[in-house]
């Protein structure tokens, strides 16, 4: 059963389309993409790639910008799809991890191997956080058109709050790859973000 495939074509095609949904600026299939990309490059270190990028392309494959329950939601949608091609442990991980993309704290997996797993597969989704200042800048605006509904004053105030949990936290990025390549740059750039919308320390 481990070695079953998880995401076969006719799945990536089926996610494809709901990535492809003309209200998403960032959380489309670049997002997925290169998120992907990243599994691949830190391959060697997941206990179980398959796994992780089974969540990776189920995390967001529910997203509304109004609702609150997008990642169970997601989660559920993976339980649904996946049912039959991973044992019930295996689609448990997996559900855990796309459920703790609401607030990027480690799920309680028990083993340490799965909770590798889901702290490389949270740093992934948070990477671009430490992108270069370009990149992040575009990030932000794409993210603000997913919110283009949010008034002005309550989205800065909204992202305000979301950018300083990220900084009140000892570590944006659970795993120590992650943190010495993208968590100076991470920090700089929360740190201009929260400057461009009034919420910055000093000037």
């Amino acid at each position: 059963m481990e070695n079953a495939t998880l995401i076969d074509e006719t799945l990536k095609r089926e996610l494809s389309a709901l990535y492809a949904a003309e209200d998403r600026h960032y959380h489309d299939l670049g997002h997925i993409e290169a998120m992907l990309a990243l599994a691949n490059h830190y391959k060697a270190l997941l206990h179980d790639p398959e796994a992780v990028e089974a969540a990776i392309w189920f995390h967001d494959a529910i997203y509304d910008s109004r609702a609150k329950d997008n990642e169970a939601r997601s989660a559920a949608l993976a339980e649904e799809k996946l049912a039959g091609r991973a044992d019930a442990q295996r689609l448990r991980r997996i559900a855990a991890m796309i459920t703790a993309t609401a607030s990027h704290e480690l799920p309680p997996l028990g083993d340490q191997h799965s909770v590798r797993d889901a702290a490389l597969f949270l740093d992934m989704d948070l990477a671009i956080l430490g992108a270069a200042p370009d990149v992040f800048d575009a990030y932000e605006q794409t993210v603000r058109r997913e919110y283009q509904w949010v008034g002005e004053p309550m989205w800065r105030a909204g992202r305000a709050a979301v950018l300083k949990g990220f900084l009140a936290r000892p570590h944006i990025f659970h795993s120590e790859e992650f943190r010495r390549r993208f968590e100076t740059r991470a920090k700089q750039n929360i740190a201009r973000s929260l400057r461009a919308v009034g919420h910055g320390q000093g000037g």
